[in-house]
């Protein structure tokens, strides 16, 4: 597993790797540009969590996924 100080840094290098969509959840799918699918669809490959320094409210975590089909983002 990789290791990284910021998101931009992760976000970056998950780019880089081939994680190329950009996923949002609704209430029942997963939606980027080009389609929607469902969430059984695809298996989460890596997670990182970030934390703010002295927010707590600033804090994300990204999850890579790739669907059975080949298909990567986070």
């Amino acid at each position: 597993m990789y290791s990284y100080d910021t998101l931009t840094e992760a976000l970056k290098d998950l780019k880089k790797r081939g994680y190329t969509e950009d996923f949002n959840l609704t209430s029942d799918a997963l939606v980027c540009d080009i389609a929607r699918y469902h969430p059984e669809e695809f298996e989460i490959t890596e997670i990182y969590r970030f934390e703010g320094n002295t927010d707590p409210a600033d804090e994300a975590v990204v999850y890579a996924i790739e669907s059975k089909n080949g298909l990567k983002g986070v």
